[in-house]
């Protein structure tokens, strides 16, 4: 296809400075009217080297407001970055919504490098485009001869001499094989939801002209479909033939405070050491606690962590996200608190609000709490393809219980805290969320991160069951990684 393309066009002076002219004027209007309606954008510029693509970005910014744009040369992974999942470096720069973000090279490279899929990029880029993101994703295309030529210009001049790598004076020689590679990469990755737009850059003026064209189209577009967009609420239905997993719960199993005092000893002092293990070892550890109200959820995070070296974890508690994560995809504040490789993070509530408080609460619509699935499995899968442990626990008590528990709560003076009236609103909806923890365990409990069901009316069982789970992924994990 790429080989195919016409590089032949050009543009005069008169024409572009008429043109460029117009199409300033009307990105830069249409920068306020995206702020203004909170669509975010995000504008990847990728090519040949020497194809243009700082030429581009300096061009494209001047006639956008500073405060409502920010660059990003992402270049090679560098070594802190791989640290972390391979999205995580980009995803954690998203665009708040009404913002624009350019990035100079993208998660495309990762394709080149064997880092990532295609099919994992284009899982990435639905979620984005889908929570109403503009991606606006340019190919700059050069010839052979013209790259050589720029390529051998810049080396010669001492001012820009850096700006030619030893890799980019290297693939000079390799065209054709390149161009072949990202002819396939192109492909792959061409979708509706975000199609590639292909820039003869051999004459610059015309490739200013025809981004900066793609790109007014597309913000209009976006403003187009926002404004035309009606969502309607669909009311949930009883099924009498849905799943049920939480009703099949054995909650008598129980443990003697002797018990639990012997279990708990053995199981803190291996949970120490294989912290230790997993730090020499550079594995990332994630434990993500769900569960009713007063469903334990404190408790067993405080036994876990009392036997932990406070220096190798972060406890995560998770509220009801503020301005500044509303203005992000709903995953962004999450993946911002994944461990480093070594580390272990530890979330009390965690991304499955999405599907649970979010959607029994109307504040995701039904069409955004519905996709979630599928771009949480995407995500978790992420995490544990980069080597991490993820558990996730759903601590279940039945109705009774939760009752008992809220009313000690009240009684007891330094309790009271732990009790709002937001608890007890909750507790006249249990049915609805029992429905939804049923769907939510269906449809996430995956081969690589399944869910774990405490049964959590004895305490004293509950906490030892969740440390026996995590002494036991960990032991797995690090006896496979010293095989």
């Amino acid at each position: 296809m790429l080989e195919q393309i016409d590089l032949s066009k050009k543009m005069n002076e008169k024409e572009y400075n008429e043109t460029v002219s117009h199409l300033e004027i009307r990105l830069a209007q249409l920068q306020r009217k995206c702020r203004e309606q909170n669509i975010p954008v995000m504008i990847f510029m990728e090519g040949l080297e020497a194809a243009g693509k700082g030429t581009m970005i300096n061009r494209l910014i001047r006639c956008l407001d500073p405060r409502g744009f920010q660059v990003f040369a992402m270049g090679n992974d560098k070594k802190a970055d791989k640290k972390y999942p391979y999205f995580h470096r980009f995803l954690t720069k998203i665009p708040a919504r009404g913002r624009i973000h350019i990035f100079d090279s993208s998660w495309y490279q990762g394709i080149r490098s064997g880092q990532a899929a295609e099919d994992q990029v284009n899982a990435v880029e639905k979620m984005l485009t889908e929570d109403g993101m503009v991606l606006c994703k340019v190919f700059l295309l050069i010839s052979e001869k013209e790259q050589k030529n720029r390529l051998e210009k810049i080396r010669e001049n001492k001012e820009t001499a850096w700006k030619v790598s030893d890799r980019a004076w290297k693939e000079k020689d390799q065209y054709k094989e390149i161009l072949q590679a990202y002819d396939t990469i192109l492909h792959d990755t061409d979708r509706a939801n975000a199609p590639w737009i292909i820039v003869e850059s051999m004459d610059r003026r015309f490739a200013v002209c025809k981004i900066m064209k793609e790109l007014v189209d597309r913000m209009e577009m976006a403003l187009l479909e926002k404004s035309q967009k009606v969502f309607k609420e669909a009311e949930e239905e009883a099924d009498p033939m849905r799943n049920s997993i939480l009703q099949g719960v054995d909650l008598t199993k129980s443990l003697t405070p002797e018990e639990y005092k012997s279990k708990k000893k053995k199981l803190q002092k291996k949970l120490a050491v294989l912290q230790n293990e997993c730090y020499r070892l550079k594995v990332p550890v994630v434990l993500a606690f769900e569960g009713w109200d007063a469903g334990g959820k404190g408790g067993a995070i405080k036994r876990l962590t009392q036997a932990m070296d406070p220096r190798g974890y972060e406890v995560v508690p998770v509220s009801a996200p503020n301005d500044l994560e509303k203005s992000h995809h709903y995953l962004w504040r999450f993946w911002n608190k994944f461990p480093e490789d070594g580390k272990t993070t530890i979330f009390d509530r965690t991304w499955y609000g999405r599907v649970l408080v979010e959607r029994i609460e109307g504040f995701a619509r039904e069409d955004e709490w519905k996709r979630a699935y599928a771009e949480i499995n995407h995500m978790e899968r992420q995490l544990t393809e980069h080597g991490a442990v993820l558990l996730k626990f759903w601590m279940h008590i039945d109705k009774e219980e939760q009752a008992v528990r809220f009313e000690q709560r009240q009684e007891i003076p330094e309790k009271q805290w732990k009790i709002t009236d937001e608890d007890w609103r909750n507790r006249e909806k249990w049915d609805q969320y029992e429905v939804a923890v049923d769907e939510m365990i269906v449809r996430t409990s995956t081969e690589q991160a399944p869910w774990h069901i405490i049964e959590g009316n004895s305490k004293l069982y509950a906490r030892i069951r969740v440390m026996e789970v995590v002494v036991e992924a960990l032991e797995k994990k690090i006896s496979l990684l010293q095989k």
